[in-house]
């Protein structure tokens, strides 16, 4: 029997009267993925309102790595409940987020001693690694790449490169901000092989230091190990080394943006470690707490020490909830070893989608690096033309059949895949089935059309 189980029409009744109710109530700036509401979730399934259950390849946008409703976390969340909720760690300190720094700080790259800064979402831990970075290098200039994506807030909108929707008619923008060039194997100009592409892509980066911004005012280069929004684009490891050894020609310090990437989900606790490269700071949220908001700021012990006490923190950063929803995250990571088994999906999944790059001429590129994985849905191959819409009717063809799917990529025409890591063999073959039918429904139906 099937995992995915779609009982009536999507959205149903009860789904429906949510939407209506919602309409009047949040405002539509708010996006939604598909009509639905959510009644329950364990592990790589959601069933929703209407009784419908669907294979989650979404995973709360990498949230939920350890899956949904894990057993560790929930009897975790319990135990705190029991004990207190909140007494603001600038006030009333607990234990729990001093075990959670020592060990975020073990697992990080580097025998450098370090520290850590816990706050509540992604876009709050970039926020306070530029300050803690132009705090210490005494610099306001910040270097982020094309095609990334930092957050909503004013400083992390400033950073992002999508202008729609997260930027535009949102100005004026955070000052001291640069974008430098950031590599897009896929789309590289023709004639170039990868290798002479990220030597390009190199000397790119090195005059972007001579045109644009004077790498002496420069605080921070942050970057994405793997571009996360921007459609799950892998640079290659000259590129980010690269990067690397001229920050620390010129005295920059080196950010690693471990947001989406993250607690195994490339196979790694840190994308960056597949890269060889010792990032100064590194921020971390979204799976690190299993749906519970906590993130985090990882960093040398000198550069995060430079900040006096007060300049750092906030009501609800570091929360008991998140952090021991954090630590319960660890150990299943140890305990179930959920690097070992991302690679493994990887594996599986580029595998399945290699037999699709072959058959679907709408599949652009397929890249993927551990169980992050993504297939690029173009018009067709020779033009390599974005197409967004095919994009949204695989997706929505998707959901009918009971997989949950997400785009991304500046051009909106990207398939990504995040799936809980504790998903079962089972359970990711028929996400994939569900996915391959999708997306020969939606082929069918255009050479229908276009004949």
């Amino acid at each position: 029997m099937g995992y995915a189980s779609i009982k009536t029409n999507l959205p149903g009744d009860r789904s429906r009267e949510l939407v209506e109710r919602r309409q009047q109530a949040v405002p539509k700036g708010v996006s939604f993925g598909a009509p639905l509401f959510a009644q329950s979730a364990e592990g790589a399934l959601i069933q929703d309102v209407d009784g419908n259950t669907f294979i989650d390849f979404v995973g709360a946008i990498g949230t939920i790595n350890v899956g949904h409703c894990h057993p560790k976390v929930k009897q975790a969340l319990h135990e705190q409940v029991d004990q207190f909720i909140h007494t603001g760690f600038n006030i009333m300190m607990y234990e729990a987020y001093i075990e959670l720094a020592e060990r975020l700080a073990r697992i990080a790259p580097g025998k450098h001693d370090k520290k850590v800064l816990l706050q509540n979402s992604g876009a709050e831990a970039v926020e306070n690694a530029v300050k803690i970075a132009r705090k210490y290098t005494k610099r306001q200039g910040i270097v982020s790449f094309s095609k990334g994506f930092h957050g909503r807030t004013l400083l992390t909108m400033t950073m992002t490169s999508k202008v729609k929707p997260y930027k535009y008619e949102f100005g004026p923008f955070a000052p001291e901000i640069y974008k430098a060039p950031y590599p897009y194997h896929f789309r590289r100009p023709q004639g170039l092989t990868i290798e002479q592409y990220e030597e390009y892509m190199m000397e790119e980066f090195r005059n972007f230091l001579i045109t644009e911004v004077a790498p002496e005012t420069i605080a921070a280069v942050v970057m994405e190990p793997v571009q996360g929004e921007g459609g799950f684009i892998i640079p290659g490891k000259r590129f980010v080394q690269g990067v690397y050894e001229a920050c620390k020609e010129y005295g920059i310090l080196f950010i690693a943006d471990e947001i989406q990437t993250g607690f195994a989900r490339t196979g790694r606790y840190f994308a960056i470690e597949h890269f060889d490269v010792v990032p100064d700071i590194i921020t971390v949220s979204k799976s690190m707490g299993a749906g519970v908001p906590i993130s985090g700021v990882i960093g040398r012990k000198e550069i995060m020490d430079q900040s006096e006490p007060g300049e750092l923190g906030g009501t609800y950063s570091g929360s008991p909830l998140g952090c021991r929803a954090a630590l319960a995250v660890l150990d299943i990571v140890e305990e179930e070893q959920l690097n070992e088994k991302a690679q493994k999906i990887g594996f599986r999944v580029m595998e399945k989608f290699e037999q699709l790059y072959d058959k679907y001429e709408c599949i652009g590129d397929i890249r993927g690096l551990g169980a992050m994985c993504a297939m690029e849905i173009v018009e067709d191959s020779l033009t390599k033309t974005p197409s967004k819409k095919l994009t949204n009717e695989i997706i929505q063809e998707a959901n009918k059949r009971g997989l949950l799917l997400l785009s991304a990529g500046v051009y909106g025409n990207v398939i990504r895949l995040l799936m809980p890591i504790v998903i079962t063999d089972e359970q990711l073959d028929e996400g994939l089935e569900i996915l391959e039918q999708s997306i020969e429904t939606i082929e069918q139906r255009r050479h229908i059309f276009s004949n």
